[in-house]
């Protein structure tokens, strides 16, 4: 029932929205801009009281020093000071225009998230630029959470100062391996003495969350260097960590190769990969460290909310901004338009939001969607499901949960009355929950390509 594959084949594998990305389109526009054009929808609570739906703003920078060879974001490199001026020209006019519409409701932002691309490929003085012109339309001063993307080697010392400066609380700072040799393998543009130049700066700045961001199964990767790299980043003593297990979605570097040669990838396959985060989720938890969810764990849970996953995972709103960005207001899902002239075009000349696809997600499928991302921090609050969406999770699939039962990766837990009300998966189930997620999905979306 799980996909279980054991090499890393080309496509996608980590889950982040459900129905599949590839099922939303164009004829669904109206949807999402009558979303927009009407007051914020709210959501319903435990208690059975309806509730202001927390709200959360995405910004998309789309600029980097290179492309990675495992890279599927919509990235560029090769620009000039002139091009990220009319991008951040494009993005501050698109701020301005969604925080004129009425799905804002006068709600302040739960929470914010530069990613990219590489935000912190942008000079201090584009920052500030940027910074000064979004601050013109909208204010995050309420935000639990202001999470900024770093590549290592695009900061300064100044520039990690600037961000402390403008407003930012937690940094993710894009390690991915200290192996020089993985590292330009891989086509990462920074070297591991930059990483090491980037944690003082970041540590004089005294910013209060830091993120350190790891790939498991990088091309090259072998267990010592694996074990080198768990090893250094308990040094560093980050707040938290996130660990990714490598995969090869469609529109990489190294998925086009190996689609055009039909060579086996030359990735690690997924039992390893799983290995390695298992030890790693060992040896952090012998420092202290808690697991949070099937790719993190953070060093105090009290202090480390992780504001932007959690919200999300609960459908709350998010305001996607930037190219190719992807959001979703009042049970509408929706996505900017990809290219360039499109995403420029529409704002700078026509005046008007870029977005280019959208969904319109039924009661069942949003269910399923907070289920699937929910059962990634390791376990289901089956009263949450009942409350919220009138469902009893554990009998709606009964067959699927007893089935992962049986191979080890389930395990239910009850109340005084016998009755299940927690899901936990176990360390097992953890380590591939991805590979667990389509046995819920509806049959129409089971054998399509998710992006």
């Amino acid at each position: 029932m799980s996909t279980e594959v054991k090499k890393t084949e080309v496509g996608s594998y980590f889950i982040s929205n459900y129905p599949p990305f590839s099922q939303w389109t164009g004829d669904a526009l109206p949807t999402i801009h009558a979303a927009m054009a009407n007051p914020p929808r709210k959501q319903g609570s435990p208690s059975g009281e309806e509730l202001e739906t927390p709200l959360g703003l995405y910004l998309h920078i789309p600029f980097c020093r290179k492309r990675c060879k495992f890279c599927y974001f919509k990235v560029f490199t090769d620009v000039n000071a002139g091009e990220i001026e009319r991008y951040v020209s494009a993005l501050t006019h698109e701020i301005e225009l969604v925080s004129q519409q009425p799905v804002m409701g006068g709600r302040p932002f739960r929470f914010v998230y530069f990613g990219g691309g590489t935000p912190s490929f942008l000079s201090v003085k584009q920052l500030q630029s940027l910074f000064d012109r979004l601050h013109k339309s909208i204010s995050w001063d309420q935000a639990e959470e202001v999470t900024f993307e770093c590549e290592p080697g695009t900061l300064s010392e100044s520039k990690v100062h600037a961000l402390r400066e403008l407003g930012v609380t937690r940094l993710s700072l894009g390690v991915e391996n200290f192996s020089d040799a993985i590292l330009e393998e891989n086509g990462r543009a920074h070297l591991s003495k930059e990483i090491h130049k980037a944690w003082e700066w970041i540590v004089a700045a005294g910013f209060p969350n830091v993120n350190i961001d790891l790939i498991s199964g990088m091309v090259g990767e072998t267990w010592d260097n694996w074990r080198e790299n768990v090893r250094r980043t308990l040094e560093l003593s980050p707040e938290s960590v996130t660990i990714y297990q490598m995969e090869l979605p469609f529109n990489t570097v190294y998925s086009k190769d190996l689609l055009q040669t039909h060579q086996a990838a030359p990735v690690a396959d997924w039992q390893t990969k799983r290995d390695w985060v298992q030890y790693a989720f060992e040896e952090f938890q012998t420092a202290g460290y808690k697991v949070s969810s099937a790719y993190t764990v953070v060093k105090d849970p009290s202090k480390v909310s992780f504001s932007y996953r959690d919200n999300l995972w609960r459908g709350s709103d998010l305001i996607a901004t930037g190219i190719a960005s992807f959001g979703h207001v009042s049970g509408v899902h929706y996505q900017n338009v990809p290219e360039w002239p499109q995403y420029i075009g529409a704002l700078l000349d026509e005046n008007r939001l870029p977005i280019g696809r959208a969904f319109v997600p039924t009661e069942e499928q949003s269910l399923i969607r907070e289920m699937i991302l929910q059962l990634k921090r390791g376990y289901l609050d089956v009263g949450y499901f009942e409350m919220k969406f009138n469902a009893n999770i554990v009998e709606r699939w009964q067959n699927e949960w007893n089935e992962y039962v049986e191979d080890g990766y389930v395990v239910f837990k009850t109340d005084a009355t016998g009755k299940c009300n927690r899901v936990e998966l176990t360390i097992d189930g953890l380590l591939r929950v991805d590979g667990l997620l389509t046995a819920f999905f509806e049959p129409q979306f089971r054998g399509v390509r998710y992006t």
